[in-house]
């Protein structure tokens, strides 16, 4: 955002220069990052009249003039300017003027004729703007003689500030006036807005279809302007100081409303609308020109003005030319509105649009300022084109206009927050001259926000305004006392940080992704869920919400291996986004731990031969993390189907008959439409299940030597490994103290269909050493119970 200073003293004058000025802006919360003259440090320019004006004998293209600054005699001035006419006042550099780049005028020959002193354009007076290539043409009651510099107020400064996203108000000079006029207690100074009260009873009919996201309306016809008139310098000025070009009189008398009041408006030309104006949704791909002149299809979800056969105005964006302003209208409909931000934000984007009325829809404008707009915006048009207003057309929905709400501010916590005390009638003073409403309470104060800052809207906020408007420098620096208080920490619970540490010793790198993520690429992992949209994305590609920690990862494997990266090992925890009807808001959040591997399963290195990761890589490292839980042995692998794994080489984790997560490698079609290199391998396990671990106790070693006996069974293929050592530790008579599986074997010697599968069982007893026979029965427990449930057969 960026003004005049002088604009800015209109309303508010504090006794002190730009500088201090600009600092004061700044703790304030709005920041002044640059400030620059209006114009170049020029001298010896002042006002004159053409008394005749008369083509050069010699030259085609120039003129000869005498012209009148107030002295003894008229200047004789050889001008090229096409517009040179006489009875016109002009801005005359004098014999020994100093303009731009020090240069100085001095008498001159053009031609054969003498030329005494320049009219000026405003280029050469370092004016910058769209101003036409010609001499400045200045009103008629512009006083000759008089100094330009005092005249047009040259002695100004343009003032670029940076608003943040929650003070939108200031996007105006209201907005900005109002904080200073708070931070110097001085009275604002408005200018008047009266009623323009109506000549003519012309209206128009207006139908609101989404008075959810357009709750307010106002239009009003004026008839009979005169479109040819020419918009005052002073306005012309005040808009090339804020960084915007004069158009026409109609349009550039909206522009001021903006940068005055801060509201959007619009002018149509009532003699092309056809019908009324109906405030809808676009139909999928209805189509409009824009006044930059581009052609777009609209989206369904984009907020339109039209009138009963086409498009007129994205509403709250741009206008189209199905309406516009041009030199043959005559009669006009002025409209504004109050739309809900969350209508607008993101629509423009979309678009690749980005307008001064967006971006103030998009943070909000104030809800009460529509008919202060309409009203201002009447009387200027009616002053500069003249013409007839009608009455004003408003529609509001008042049940969906924002409400305003009390806040209870406690002086406890005003107090706690700011570490300093501030006296209970400053904080009185301070929130009323910020336009809110107040009221004493036992403990504190009940505080309603004034309309156009809808961003207070909790205690907090509250505080921060007061701090804001006290002054962070008036507070004294004093060092915090606070006690040291020994958290409590349960044994039981494993913080996330420890399996951090684990995956990082084993190898990984922390990554940390978006939490929302391009819907296309996650519906390749997920095909049959419906994520959670984001409303207004920041792109398209991060419009969705995350299921799965795995599109980030997965996204971040490619961005590594597209940049020649051979051994890719990444995690990473954080939640997932889950819609389900029976949670709070619909949505259930999960805090999700995820990890991935591809490439080589070690570095290069001189001693070790390149191997690439396999399942087995990765399932270590789950076994792991489920280590220090202490719940490594209640956990199963469990062949079960996921869309983005591999049939063959996938598992669901379970924990207690509970599916905690999944493990296994990309499947090969995803593999190929995201673009992945190599073999890529995932888990992603529910960390609220990890959290909690069993304590470890304390058991007494033994002194007697432990035995262990192989056994070498067949069993079919669809019997899973960790089946036969959970039944294997089921016959245990807490003599059995391990049981591992060391080899799995299929070929020659073993029917088609069967495995051998070789496990281990060490026995040992903790009180004395055991007998052969104690043994063997139990193994032949163990055999026997395998041969029952699986059908198992010892190999011979």
């Amino acid at each position: 955002m960026k003004f005049s200073e002088l604009w800015l003293r209109e309303w508010v004058n504090p006794a002190i220069d730009i500088i201090a000025l600009a600092e004061q802006m700044t703790m304030i919360g709005l920041e002044v990052n640059q400030i620059e003259p209006v114009a170049s440090q020029f001298n010896g320019v002042v006002i004159g009249h053409i008394v005749t004006c008369q083509p050069h004998p010699n030259a085609d293209k120039l003129w000869i003039t005498k012209v009148d600054i107030g002295g003894k005699y008229w200047l004789d001035i050889t001008c090229d300017a096409p517009n040179c006419r006489a009875n016109m006042r002009v801005a005359v550099a004098t014999n020994r003027a100093l303009l731009l780049e020090e240069f100085k005028i001095k008498d001159a020959k053009l031609h054969g004729k003498l030329s005494d002193c320049m009219l000026c354009s405003f280029s050469e007076l370092g004016i910058a703007g769209n101003y036409d290539n010609g001499i400045i043409e200045l009103p008629d009651e512009a006083p000759i003689g008089q100094d330009i510099r005092d005249y047009m107020q040259l002695a100004d400064n343009t003032i670029h500030i940076n608003v943040t996203p929650n003070r939108a108000d200031c996007l105006s000079l209201l907005g900005i006036a109002r904080d200073v006029a708070v931070r110097n207690r001085m009275p604002l100074v408005q200018p008047p807005i009266e009623p323009v009260m109506p000549t003519i009873g012309d209206t128009l009919p207006i139908h609101v279809d989404t008075s959810d996201d357009c709750p307010q309306y106002l239009g009003r016809v004026v008839k009979n302007i005169d479109i040819r008139a020419l918009t005052p310098l002073w306005m012309k000025e005040k808009l090339r100081r804020c960084g915007l070009n004069s158009i026409n009189a109609v349009i550039d008398i909206t522009n001021y409303v903006l940068l005055e009041l801060g509201q959007p408006m619009h002018a149509l030309d009532r003699d092309r609308i056809e019908g009324g104006i109906v405030v809808r949704y676009a139909v999928q791909d209805e189509e409009i020109i824009l006044l930059n002149g581009n052609k777009i299809m609209l989206s369904s979800n984009t907020l339109v003005m039209a009138d009963y056969r086409k498009v007129l105005t994205l509403a709250g964006i741009i206008g189209g030319v199905a309406a516009d302003i041009n030199h043959t209208t005559r009669n006009v409909m002025l409209e504004c509105a109050f739309f809900q931000p969350s209508a607008i934000i993101g629509r423009a984007h979309s678009y690749g649009l980005h307008t001064d009325a967006s971006h103030r829809y998009e943070h909000g404008v104030d809800p009460a300022l529509q008919p202060i707009a309409m009203e201002r915006a009447t009387a200027l048009l009616i002053s500069i084109c003249g013409g007839q207003p009608g009455p004003v057309i408003n529609i509001t929905s008042e049940a969906k206009m924002p409400q305003r709400f009390s806040i209870h501010l406690r002086r406890k916590m005003l107090d706690r927050l700011i570490g300093h005390i501030i006296q209970d009638e400053d904080v009185s003073d301070i929130l009323r001259r910020l336009s809110c409403k107040v009221s004493s309470t036992e403990t504190g104060w009940k505080v309603q926000a004034p309309s156009w800052r809808f961003d207070i809207t909790i205690e907090e906020d509250l505080i921060e305004e007061i701090v804001r408007v006290y002054g962070y420098d008036t507070i004294p620096n004093i060092p915090v006392r606070t006690e040291l208080v020994m958290t409590h920490h349960r044994e039981a619970t494993l913080p996330l940080s420890r399996v951090k540490t684990l995956l990082v010793d084993l190898g990984y790198q922390e990554a940390i992704t978006y939490s929302f993520v391009n819907p296309k690429y996650q519906a390749l992992l997920h095909p049959k869920q419906t994520p959670l949209m984001l409303p207004t994305p920041v792109s398209q590609d991060m419009s969705a919400m995350r299921l799965s920690i795995w599109t980030g990862l997965l996204e971040t494997v490619v961005y590594n291996q597209n940049r020649q990266q051979k051994r890719i090992r990444l995690f990473e925890s954080g939640f997932c986004f889950v819609p389900d009807n029976s949670a709070e808001l619909g949505v259930r959040q999960d805090l999700m731990l995820a990890a991935v591997i591809s490439g080589d399963q070690f570095d290069k290195h001189w001693d070790l031969e390149r191997q690439s990761v396999d399942f087995y890589d990765i399932k270590g490292d789950i076994e792991a993390i489920f280590e220090l839980t202490g719940k490594l042995k209640d956990i199963e692998f469990r062949a079960q189907r996921h869309p983005a794994l591999h049939p063959g080489q996938s598992a669901a984790i379970y924990l207690k008959n509970e599916n905690v997560g999944f493990i296994g490698v990309i499947h090969p079609d995803l593999e190929i439409k995201m673009n992945l290199n190599d073999r890529t391998l995932v888990f992603e396990l529910l960390w609220e299940k990890l959290a909690e671990r069993k304590v470890p106790k304390a058991n007494k070693i033994s002194r007697f030597p432990a035995n262990r006996r192989d056994i070498n069974v067949l069993v079919t293929d669809d019997i899973a490994a960790a089946d036969i050592i959970a039944e294997c530790n089921k016959v245990s008579l807490n003599q059995l103290v391990e049981v591992n599986l060391f080899d799995v074997y299929r070929g020659k010697g073993i029917a088609d269909g069967f495995k051998s599968l070789t496990i281990s069982l060490v026995l040992q007893d903790t009180s004395r050493t055991l007998k052969e026979e104690e043994i063997a029965a139990t193994v032949s427990r163990c055999v026997a119970a395998l041969k029952k449930r699986f059908q198992a057969s010892l190999r011979k």
